[in-house]
């Protein structure tokens, strides 16, 4: 069975180095373009390029998936499966063309958590419970009828970048039993289970990343952990931005207008919010580096 794997970060590397490793015909990577980054505008390459090139697998960058240059050069590899892991939206042209369909791994229970950002929202909303989910693709994105599906739960103090590594073992391992039932021709699909209330995960934008101290502690509390390591939730420290990594929930009365703070200019930052405080553990304050509080506080007067 030839397989087109369609990729970009870290988490997608995962998937396809476990179906190499499960000794499946990859033919192809389809990956985003190189693009310039940092202060050097360095050329930049995806970590699904890297690994590709590294295990000698023909990689096609496409700037237009729908450039019919490049659906000549897909089409010439006589793919019977896509997987896509981590990509973006595909048009019908690509999706339908190999003769057993396109799947997806997504990093969520479907239908809950559609969209761009599934690890980030669960952990924003506070959810319990995560997992993956493999799927096929059709014209409505991440709606199609689901394959395989994995649960695990989601600690109390756990981050996103936390989940996103675990999901992104589980993933792997999901993906290659879900491509071993297609090969073998040994699955049955399920229609995405009906639901009265629909949680979204759309791309989140720096505005988003903000927090309202306002908010209850909690609330609080799950953004900065939805949000860590990356966008990162941001509050103002004397006009500058402060990036919050980690943080704990102190519950007492803040005696103290929200988005106030206590300091004893050594050991600990809080802030106070709508019912209680957020003390600043792991931060990045606006031209320097990220770093424990403590060291923070020993260079900085408040």
């Amino acid at each position: 069975m030839k397989i087109v794997f369609m990729g970009t970060p870290d988490f997608a590397v995962a998937s396809l180095d476990a179906l190499v490793q499960a000794s499946f015909n990859v033919v192809a990577v389809i990956t985003a373009p190189d693009k310039p980054a940092g202060r050097g505008q360095k050329i930049n390459e995806s970590a699904v390029k890297r690994y590709a090139v590294e295990k000698g697998i023909p990689v096609l960058q496409p700037e237009k998936l729908k450039n019919p240059e490049f659906l000549e050069e897909l089409k010439s590899y006589e793919a019977d499966l896509q997987v896509v892991v981590a990509f973006r939206m595909l048009p019908e042209v690509v999706w339908n063309m190999p003769s057993k369909g396109t799947i997806n791994l997504h990093g969520s229970l479907l239908p809950q958590y559609r969209g761009a950002a599934p690890i980030n929202h669960a952990i924003i909303n506070g959810e319990k419970e995560s997992g993956v989910t493999t799927f096929f693709l059709t014209h409505t994105i991440d709606t199609g009828d689901i394959i395989l599906s994995v649960k695990t739960p989601i600690a109390d103090d756990e981050t996103a970048g936390e989940l996103h590594d675990k999901l992104m073992v589980i993933g792997a391992n999901l993906l290659v039993k879900t491509v071993t039932a297609i090969a073998e021709g040994n699955f049955t699909e399920q229609p995405q289970p009906q639901s009265d209330v629909l949680k979204h995960a759309p791309k989140i934008f720096k505005d988003d990343c903000k927090i309202n101290w306002n908010n209850p502690s909690q609330l609080i509390y799950n953004l900065i952990r939805g949000l860590s390591p990356y966008p990162t939730a941001f509050t103002l420290l004397n006009d500058k931005t402060l990036k919050i990594f980690k943080a704990e929930l102190e519950n007492k009365e803040p005696g103290i207008a929200a988005g106030g703070f206590l300091s004893d200019g050594k050991t600990y930052l809080k802030f106070a919010t709508k019912d209680g405080f957020i003390k600043l553990l792991d931060i990045q304050y606006e031209g320097k580096k990220r770093m424990l509080i403590e060291d923070f506080l020993r260079g900085m007067r408040l």
